[in-house]
């Protein structure tokens, strides 16, 4: 299967990338914490029906060391009579009446004890007497191995088995797989000597009763084995030829699978100290995670509906997140096809919804800037049409001027001459051609026209000094942009004084820029006026035509000035005014330093 590269799955669908996020959040770990309850539940289960089956045993095995303890007390007591003492220690010829009261001591214990098949007494010649018990030959008894196996423990009470080889038979005729035999050697009190045999066989039903009460799930039993790998008991023979004694010999208790016969069994055995009896518990081992497959099944199941609740919801919410981005992208499409009237419309205040009410103010901002455009466009067009149509009067006004110019020399009026030639070049230099930028040096020229003009008007009422330096004269600068501001320091500054004034033009280079101060000694302005003259000089414009709110507090020539140099050059160009009243003003016009 081909593998998704990073490019690939970014170009997905965002849905389809929210779907599987979601998908991821809310099921991989749902399915990973099914996973670890359902180990979690198989261990804790095994663990209880391994101690709790462990319970059972030890109560099996109390039981039957109980029945095995019993047996053990009937032989001490039996080996404590002295009727009995007198026939094992060699009165195998005890008369009749004493060999009755035997059997009648002996039968008083099965009476008793009705788990009791039999008690039979033997002593070291052969000789027997039993209460249940008949011989059928007379071969050599000593010779059997149980009674060489009590011989052999010294006096120790012995479960010897199911009975097997053996010349005696109960009255009952009992089969020898329905009891079990238990033998303790009786030794001679002073020489410790084996003097007899005391046989007691044990119905095996006793033991039947107490493993059948036990259940081990639907399939499991229990059977017993002694320490020799005889089974004693067991209610399902299948098994018995399989099972082998060294599966039991790593400790008192334990648990074990084995396969047998391609089944899974499961195996916990505990032994008996007392008895030397092995108590083992078996069962399938599908038996013991039925409860574990029951708390599986719910718990898949919840896994279940957590996954589809999880699918649905991701879609939902996948749709819900995808439906208006789509919406968004189609509302561009239509804006890129040219339509600026399409609108967003929707109350989610989520980031889409945010998203979308920017997308109107930036369809809102973007319809104004076209306004703008197509007013600055129809603008432009007028000023170019009303430019061609007075094409012809520049060239009729210089040929004009310069006509009264050679009259005013040839009478000799050379005030005249030069006040008409001043004026001349300065509306050569204000036209320039219909260019927006002129050279330093040539705006200089204009002011300096400027200025002779007005002091041929006041004479020596207006005094005038110009200083630029001469390596700034080639720099390109907004043209017309001195002679408003001078314009105002002569009359509003000069005029309004006493007696002579003076007007200072420098020209210089400041941190980078360009600074041309135009310094008066006139009245100056109140604080008051200055305060509103410079806030209004701040004011942003975008256009020309803003210039004409503030005509009125500053002038047109001024204000247009400002608008000029703010639109050309932008930020933190401009003009900006310093006065004080009665000594002066100071206007400063900040411009790029473009050499």
């Amino acid at each position: 299967m081909k593998k998704l590269t990073s490019l690939e799955i970014n170009d997905l669908p965002i849905r389809f990338k929210i779907v599987a996020l979601l998908l991821v959040i809310s099921i991989l770990p749902s399915i990973g914490f099914g996973s670890l309850i359902s180990i979690g539940v198989d261990k804790v289960i095994e663990k209880q029906t391994t101690g709790h089956t462990l319970q059972l045993l030890g109560q099996a095995n109390k039981s039957l060391e109980s029945y095995i303890e019993n047996m053990q007390d009937i032989s001490y007591i039996i080996s404590f009579n002295p009727e009995i003492n007198t026939f094992l220690q060699g009165g195998g010829n005890l008369g009749s009446h004493n060999q009755y009261e035997i059997r009648q001591f002996l039968q008083g214990f099965t009476a008793v004890n009705p788990e009791i098949a039999g008690i039979l007494l033997i002593n070291s010649e052969g000789n027997y007497i039993s209460n249940e018990m008949y011989a059928q030959d007379f071969q050599a008894v000593t010779d059997e191995g149980w009674y060489r196996t009590a011989v052999e423990n010294n006096g120790i009470f012995k479960i010897i088995g199911h009975p097997a080889n053996r010349s005696f038979k109960t009255h009952v005729n009992y089969s020898n797989s329905e009891i079990v035999s238990g033998a303790r050697a009786i030794l001679d009190p002073e020489m410790q000597t084996v003097i007899g045999v005391v046989l007691i066989d044990l119905k095996l039903r006793v033991i039947s009763e107490i493993m059948e009460d036990i259940k081990l799930g639907k399939t499991g039993y229990l059977m017993v084995m002694d320490d020799e790998g005889e089974v004693i008991y067991s209610p399902q023979p299948s098994l018995v030829d399989q099972i082998q004694q060294s599966w039991f010999e790593k400790g008192s208790s334990g648990t074990f699978s084995k396969n047998i016969d391609g089944k899974n069994m499961q195996f916990i055995y505990r032994k008996s100290s007392f008895a030397n009896l092995t108590t083992i518990g078996i069962f399938s081992s599908n038996d013991s995670v039925m409860e574990a497959r029951q708390i599986n099944f719910y718990v898949i199941t919840f896994l279940f509906i957590v996954c589809a609740f999880g699918i649905g919801a991701s879609y939902y919410l996948s749709y819900s997140m995808s439906r208006p981005i789509n919406q968004l992208n189609t509302f561009m499409n239509q804006v890129e096809s040219g339509d600026l009237s399409i609108r967003y419309k929707g109350d989610r205040a989520d980031e889409i919804g945010m998203l979308g009410r920017s997308f109107n103010k930036m369809l809102e901002q973007i319809s104004k800037l076209i306004s703008l455009i197509e007013t600055q466009g129809r603008q432009k067009r007028d000023a170019e049409l009303q430019t061609l149509q007075s094409h012809i009067k520049p060239h009729f006004l210089y040929n004009t001027l310069d006509t009264i110019n050679w009259m005013a020399r040839k009478k000799e009026a050379l005030d005249v001459a030069e006040v008409v030639e001043s004026l001349s070049q300065l509306f050569r230099i204000g036209l320039s051609k219909g260019n927006d930028m002129i050279p330093l040096e040539k705006e200089i020229e204009h002011i300096y026209s400027y200025l002779k003009i007005q002091k041929a008007r006041y004479k020596d009422k207006l005094n005038y000094s110009i200083s630029i330096d001469p390596k700034l004269s080639n720099l390109s600068v907004v043209k017309l942009i001195l002679q408003p501001i001078v314009e105002n320091a002569i009359y509003h500054g000069i005029k309004e004084r006493r007696g002579s004034g003076h007007i200072s033009i420098i020209g210089e280079e400041r941190n980078g820029h360009l600074a041309l101060l135009v310094k008066d000694d006139g009245v100056g302005i109140p604080e008051e006026r200055l305060a509103i003259l410079n806030e209004n000089l701040s004011t942003n414009f975008d256009s020309l035509e803003e210039t004409k709110i503030m005509t009125t507090s500053i002038g047109y020539g001024v204000m247009n000035v400002q608008a000029r140099i703010k639109l050309t050059y932008g930020e933190p160009y401009g003009i900006s005014i310093d006065s004080i009243q009665g000594k002066g003003t100071t206007v400063k016009i900040l411009l790029p330093l473009n050499i």
